[in-house]
């Protein structure tokens, strides 16, 4: 994928968290402290408008920009979350101009491990990584196994789809909704859920292509 295929994929996520904002942050209001969707929102809504400004820059730069843009715009624990995560994934790819396969999994990667420091945390512990990390093994063993790009990565958001149901069998033991305890069983995590539109929206826009 290119550069331009890059930026609409980021365009998809900005209109995708936006339309599913209220859904996100009804999430949130049963768990938390009831603003992740419309804090991601307000993030990707200034991302969006940054978009224009990136036409010229390579792969690394903008998603550099992206995680700029979230970490100053968004509050909470997911600005910083998400804006390390592309950060991440930015200096995986800095000065490429097209995404092979095996460049999309190491700047997924990158961001999935950028998570894991900064929110200092594991899959298993109802937070984002109970979806990425699903999604990033079954796109792994996937593209291993000989399916396409677009194939394998509908897979993993299969699989991602499943870490977001799981969330809702788990007592969580990270953030706000940890205060919770056991009340926090029966509820889908926000930051996985998020993170799955994230992914359904770089699936669709790779299917039109």
């Amino acid at each position: 994928m290119d550069t331009k295929k890059i930026l609409a994929i980021i365009s998809a996520v900005a209109k995708k968290i936006e339309a599913e904002k209220n859904f996100l942050t009804q999430l949130d209001n049963e768990i938390g402290d009831g603003d992740h969707g419309i804090n991601l929102a307000r993030g990707f809504k200034s991302v969006e408008e940054k978009i224009p400004t990136w036409a010229d820059k390579d792969i690394g730069a903008i998603l550099k920009g992206v995680g700029t843009q979230l970490v100053s715009t968004v509050g909470g624990a997911s600005g910083p979350l998400y804006g390390t995560a592309f950060m991440k994934a930015g200096n995986v790819c800095k000065g490429k101009n097209f995404l092979a396969a095996e460049d999309f999994v190491a700047a997924l990667e990158a961001a999935v491990n950028g998570i894991k420091m900064r929110g200092k945390a594991v899959e298993g512990e109802k937070t984002m990584l109970d979806a990425l990390c699903p999604a990033l093994k079954t796109l792994k063993e996937n593209l291993a196994g000989g399916k396409n790009f677009v194939e394998a990565l509908s897979v993993a958001v299969d699989a991602a789809a499943a870490g977001v149901e799981f969330t809702k069998t788990i007592i969580a033991t990270k953030g706000r909704a940890s205060y919770l305890k056991e009340r926090s069983l029966g509820h889908q995590d926000p930051g996985a859920t998020s993170s799955l539109m994230m992914l359904q929206a770089t699936l669709e826009v790779l299917r039109e292509a």
